[in-house]
Formats: structure tokens, C-alpha cells, sequence
């Protein structure tokens, strides 16, 4: 049996601030780092440990893992980042405060480009996509790979390829593997292990610095998973009463 652990990073500014976040570069809050903490201390405590991390190239996942790592004084590990890990791409909506673009766009709208698996937001100005290709970061990709905007399906093909490509290697080799990611990067994964139905994907959630656990069987099928928590194993039905499954900072749609 091979097990997996994928964390969300913890409270964001931009989560406190109930805005669109995507692919903006935004630090944790406190509360965001004291979350990374906390999941470090539970994993050690349990008895994880891990020969590799994986994340994105936005801050807020890099720094939770780097927190959670300094936790179980796994700092000396490799941590391989990439753009494919990142959050959802939310084009023109990134930065703009939730409440405000319902009162522009209409709920109903709104609640289409959130939940649905495949419609996408209104896309980045082509100025606002050409800055991205300046970032560093993204040095190398060419412009078709930068996204305008994304839909969850969209999100999860390039999710499941960088797992299938470079995760499932070091799986099938037995190292003990963590991925800091994001709410929608870790539900497009989930959805794909799962084999969880386009059209029941509105139901699923990921809340913010709380371990999920896979348990895998040898060709990388699902055996189950669990929440952890400082009392040990929490399903979806028993997580602990200070995780609100219904509160935008700890689980929302958009990350």
C-alpha cells in the first residue's frame, strides 16, 4: 500500500478578503502560516514523513509547505514546484471582490462560473496575459500554454498530466510523496483518483491546512481516504467541529 497526502495552503489575503484569487500571487495570512503550522505538527505527531513535495509557483502553497516541511524537520527534502499545480485560472475575475461581481453579473451567473466543470469566467485582457509572460516564473512557456481563463476541466487536464508524468513515478517507486497545492488543483485530483462525475463535483470540497490522506493500492487505485486531524483520522462526515465545510475561508470554490 502506497499512501499520499495532499494539503490546501492555509487562509490567504485574498481569502480574507473574499476576493478571486487564480493564479495572483498572494502571501497567507496569520491565520494562514499558524494553519501550515498546525498541519505539520499533526503529521509528525502521526507518524508521516516524506521523501519528496510537490507544489506550485504561487506563494501561498509554496510557503505552506515550506512552514509544514520546517514542522517535521523535513526542510532537507527535494520540493519540486511547477505552474501545472497552480490554482484555477480565473481571467478577468481575479482580484475582484466575490460580492461585487454578483451584484454586477447576477448569482446565478456567478454560481455557473464556480461550480460548473466546464464553463469558463470571462478571459484576461490581452494585456493582462501579456504581463504574465513576463513573470519569471513562467519563463520558458510559450503563449498558448498561459491560460485566458479556466474551466475545472480545464484545470484538471493539466493536473492529472503533471501527476501522471511526474508524481506517479515517484509513487510507483515508493517514495513517500506530499502535494501543497490549491482548493481546485486538489479537487480536479481528487475528482480524477475518484473518478468522481462532472456533474457531481459541485459537492466537492477541500478545506484550507488540513491533511487529506490516499491510501493506494500498488496500481495507484484508491483504497480510501481520510481527513487528519490532531485526534487522528476524520472522514468527510467527522471532521473536527473547528472546520466549517460551509465557511468560504476554509473551503471555497474558488481558491
Amino acid at each position: 500500500m502506497k499512501k499520499i497526502v495532499f494539503i490546501r495552503h492555509g487562509q490567504s489575503l485574498y481569502n480574507l478578503e473574499n476576493r478571486f484569487t487564480g493564479w495572483l500571487d498572494v502571501d497567507l495570512t496569520d491565520e494562514g502560516y499558524n494553519g501550515a503550522r498546525e498541519a505539520g505538527a499533526i503529521l509528525k505527531k502521526h507518524g508521516f514523513t516524506f521523501d519528496v513535495a510537490y507544489t506550485s509557483v504561487l506563494k501561498r502553497a509554496i510557503r505552506t509547505c515550506w512552514i509544514l516541511l520546517h514542522e517535521m524537520d523535513l526542510v532537507w527534502i527535494p520540493v519540486q514546484k511547477s505552474w501545472e499545480l497552480n490554482e484555477r485560472h480565473y481571467g478577468g475575475l481575479q482580484g475582484l471582490n466575490k460580492d461585487e461581481v454578483i451584484s454586477c453579473f447576477g448569482e446565478e451567473q456567478v454560481n455557473e462560473w464556480r461550480r460548473s466543470a466546464s464553463v469558463r469566467p470571462p478571459g484576461l485582457s490581452k494585456e493582462a496575459h501579456e504581463g504574465i509572460l513576463r513573470e519569471p516564473k513562467y519563463a520558458g512557456l510559450g503563449a498558448e500554454e498561459i491560460p485566458f481563463a479556466e474551466s475545472l476541466l480545464d484545470t484538471e487536464k493539466r493536473a492529472v498530466a503533471y501527476w501522471k508524468e511526474e508524481i506517479v513515478p515517484d509513487l510507483l517507486q515508493n517514495k513517500r510523496v506530499i502535494i501543497s497545492a490549491h482548493g481546485n488543483t486538489l479537487r480536479a485530483l481528487v475528482k480524477y483518483l475518484d473518478l468522481v462525475p462532472d456533474k457531481e463535483v459541485t459537492s466537492l470540497n477541500i478545506p484550507n491546512s488540513m491533511p487529506l490522506v490516499y491510501e493506494l493500492d500498488d496500481q495507484l487505485k484508491p483504497i480510501r481516504h481520510y481527513y487528519l486531524c490532531d485526534e487522528g483520522e476524520a472522514t468527510e462526515d467527522h471532521i473536527p467541529r473547528h472546520i466549517d465545510l460551509n465557511d468560504p475561508e476554509n473551503c471555497e470554490w474558488i481558491g
